[in-house]
């Protein structure tokens, strides 16, 4: 069976590592307890999030032990890794609501009980640190040449680092130590940016408990087109289903670049890689099945099989696409079947009686919906052709639905360009 420091590396989450040989015999001497952290400067994560989530649920799954760490303590102070500029400074009680939240939703990803797995908040040990004491015995073992030298601060120097954001490496580093005396967590996990604050953490236990610890970096994940992950047209991509619905999220992963589709299947679904190798030879109409079965699994691994299902009917209803062929991804539970007609998971708008005959813009609607982002945009868009009205093209921002456009109906589809949907009602 292999490690699941071979599972990572296979599916392409291994950037940076401290000892290959080290790693690799830690992994060999049995179950391992490894962490990552986590920002609470939000309620919820976003996509951006998924690689260091996916990656614990590997490790849990190969039979290791994960921690996922909320940073309550160190969130109070802002992590200048890879920011030109200061964050801003969130309460105790921000904080604190943020972790919660987060650890709910991290519970979608990770089995948290009977202690296979651990969710953690820095603050119930950084909030207690005896200022002197931790000079003495922590602050002592930094060198400030070196922490000056690390990229985090460099790119702050130029703008000015605060004494507050100057102390973040030791906090980071002290939780690595922290974790190592109490749980035997001897490995770290997390994104490129923190390199140098991992460094730190294994060198801290070096010299405290004259021991080896290790540290891991995941690569930073940009779209094939150099775009940072997780970021639309209408804004970030959460994994919280209130703020990103399931179906919304299906159609991020579902209109994803055909460059990327392999790789996404490896970082993002639990598809075994036999099933994946096969994206290489496809094209066209079985391409874009690979997408179909892509935004399903990505949207069963966050948001459950129930709403994975909902998002996949409501896309192939819209869309009128083909089922996957039943010799692809032999792994995958997507149905294969044509589904029965099913538009819950398309967003609605509900409008009434009164409003049209009192003249509702389409543009109006468009905007009030969240079809587009603002009036001025929908305006745009009917005057370029982009915005229809059942199977008509809106001709002129000025345009008001009419009761012909709902056929006798009390629902009407406008559609933006090829692929966003939203469905009108009329309510009583």
């Amino acid at each position: 069976m292999k490690s699941a420091y071979e599972v990572l590396q296979e599916r392409g989450f291994v950037e940076q590592v401290t000892d290959e040989a080290l790693i690799a015999e830690l992994f060999a001497k049995g179950p391992v307890t490894c962490y990552t952290g986590f920002d609470p400067t939000a309620a919820s994560l976003h996509i951006g999030s998924l690689v260091p989530i996916m990656a614990l649920a590997h490790m849990q799954r190969c039979g290791n032990r994960p921690i996922a760490l909320v940073g309550g303590g160190t969130g109070l102070i802002g992590d200048p890794s890879g920011k030109t500029e200061m964050r801003q400074v969130l309460t105790r009680e921000q904080i604190d609501h943020n972790a919660l939240s987060i650890g709910k939703q991290l519970s979608q990803y990770i089995d948290f009980s009977d202690g296979r797995a651990l969710l953690l908040n820095n603050a119930d040990w950084l909030t207690k640190i005896n200022y002197i004491e931790f000079l003495r015995d922590i602050g002592r073992h930094f060198s400030v040449n070196r922490m000056l030298a690390a990229e985090s601060y460099k790119i702050r120097l130029e703008k000015g680092l605060n004494f507050i954001e100057f102390n973040y490496m030791l906090l980071q580093g002290y939780d690595f130590l922290y974790l190592f005396q109490r749980y035997g967590c001897a490995l770290q996990m997390g994104g490129n940016d923190q390199w140098g604050n991992m460094l730190a953490g294994t060198e801290l236990i070096r010299k405290v408990e004259a021991k080896d610890a290790q540290a891991v970096t995941f690569p930073l994940i940009t779209t094939s087109t150099g775009h940072k992950m997780g970021k639309t047209e209408k804004g970030t991509v959460w994994l919280d289903g209130a703020l990103t619905s399931p179906y919304e999220y299906y159609q991020y992963w579902v209109n994803c670049d055909d460059a990327d589709v392999e790789r996404f299947l490896k970082l993002f679904t639990f598809l075994p890689l036999s099933d994946i190798a096969v994206v290489k030879t496809l094209a066209d109409a079985r391409l874009n099945m690979a997408k179909t079965v892509l935004a399903y699994e990505a949207a069963k691994v966050t948001h459950g099989a129930d709403a994975a299902k909902a998002a996949w009917r409501a896309s192939m209803e819209a869309f009128h696409s083909r089922t996957v062929d039943a010799d692809l991804f032999p792994s995958s539970d997507i149905p294969r079947e044509v589904p029965q007609a099913d538009t819950s998971a398309i967003p609605r708008h509900r409008i009434s009686v009164a409003d049209i005959d009192a003249g509702l813009l389409v543009a109006s609607v468009c905007a009030k919906a969240g079809l587009t982002q603002s009036m001025s945009e929908a305006k745009r868009l009917i005057g370029q052709g982009g915005i229809y009205v059942g199977e008509r093209q809106a001709k002129s921002p000025d345009e008001k639905l009419s009761p012909d456009d709902f056929a006798g109906g009390r629902e009407l589809r406008i559609r933006k360009g090829k692929k966003k949907y939203l469905i009108v009602e009329i309510g009583d």
